[in-house]
């Protein structure tokens, strides 16, 4: 039964979670999820209740997107598999997880479940986790399991003509609190916290500031602004995520010949911005047009914006030759191949 806005429902076919605010993530009957080692039915990917991870938040996963190729064909494309690899075993690293797979091992399984899948268009997200075993809150006692899942999630923030932010009460959690630079579940408790904030007052997206009052990023984003020509982002230093998609805009912008400063942004500063926009894995580039009720610029989608969001889009698929350094092709077999 229905409570309150989020509602499971359990279908013969597939299995749907949905929320408000969110993109319903539906897996259905012949899909596959890669867990320790083995491509299981989606149906049979099961955790114990007493997962250590689900009690105390230690795990750590990646977010990444394969792409169908411009080019056409059956192949697609896994956008800068490797550096998200990297942060991968970087954030497993500072939590200090004994994870048994290799760097080769997760790459080459993360294409495998791509591939079983049959999916050429796909959200992708690898997680390790602190599996069942001995409980209390040193996780070290137990095994590291690791598993692989693709969806369909097209639109994680749905608004071509851009959304509407608020500044959130909450803070975003401080590096002398906790490793902002891994990419862990239990930092995107306080992300949900901002989020619930923001769409429950009427808006799309939080934006987070730093202890010291400095913005750091959004709910699940780096934030951007455009001032004066000028593309400004927050340091990693006041707590924003050391986000892929971030880097590229930045790379993007400078072969671009568009200005870009790393640095400190504040509050009133965004209020003042010309543009502004969100990046993410899931969210890809998305314009803001309102900031706190105030228009950013003139309440339409910018042009640095626009410019930097149809080569983002030209480049994840493989359309412009100057970053194909950042694509791992995958082949479809063709009878499987599906375009969801």
């Amino acid at each position: 039964m229905p409570r309150g806005p989020c509602t499971l429902q359990s279908l013969q076919t597939k299995v749907y979670f949905a929320c408000y605010g969110s993109i319903v993530v539906s897996v259905g009957k012949g899909m596959k999820i890669w867990m320790n080692g083995s491509l299981v039915d989606a149906e049979d990917a099961k955790v114990h209740v007493l997962t250590h991870a689900l009690h105390y938040a230690t795990g750590i996963f990646e977010g990444i997107r394969c792409y169908e190729s411009g080019g056409g064909g059956n192949g697609s494309y896994i956008f800068r598999l490797h550096d998200h690899v990297k942060r991968f075993f970087s954030s497993a690293k500072i939590y200090m997880m004994d994870v048994q797979y290799g760097f080769d091992d997760i790459v080459d399984a993360i294409i495998d479940t791509v591939k079983a899948n049959g999916m050429r268009n796909c959200y992708i997200r690898p997680i390790a986790y602190y599996s069942y075993g001995r409980m209390g809150v040193n996780p070290l006692p137990n095994k590291v399991d690791v598993a692989i899942a693709v969806w369909k999630w097209d639109e994680y923030l749905s608004a071509e003509q851009g959304i509407r932010c608020m500044v959130s009460s909450w803070r975003r959690i401080d590096a002398r609190t906790m490793p902002v630079g891994a990419k862990a579940t239990a930092n995107y408790a306080n992300s949900a916290l901002a989020r619930i904030e923001a769409l429950k007052n009427g808006f799309d997206e939080a934006i987070m500031l730093n202890i010291n009052g400095m913005v750091a990023e959004a709910s699940a984003e780096n934030v951007f602004m455009v001032r004066d020509g000028v593309l400004c982002t927050p340091p990693t230093t006041d707590g924003a995520l050391a986000g892929i998609t971030r880097d590229t805009v930045l790379q993007i912008a400078k072969h671009e010949g568009i200005m870009c400063e790393v640095r400190s942004i504040s509050r009133d500063e965004l209020y003042l911005a010309d543009e502004a926009f969100l990046t993410g894995t899931a969210a890809g580039i998305k314009p803001i047009v309102m900031i706190d009720n105030r228009k950013v610029g003139d309440g339409g989608v910018g042009v640095i914006t626009k410019r930097l969001k149809g080569i983002y889009e030209d480049v994840v698929r493989g359309r412009d030759e100057r970053f194909v350094k950042w694509l791992t092709y995958v082949e479809m077999d063709s009878s499987t191949a599906t375009k969801p």
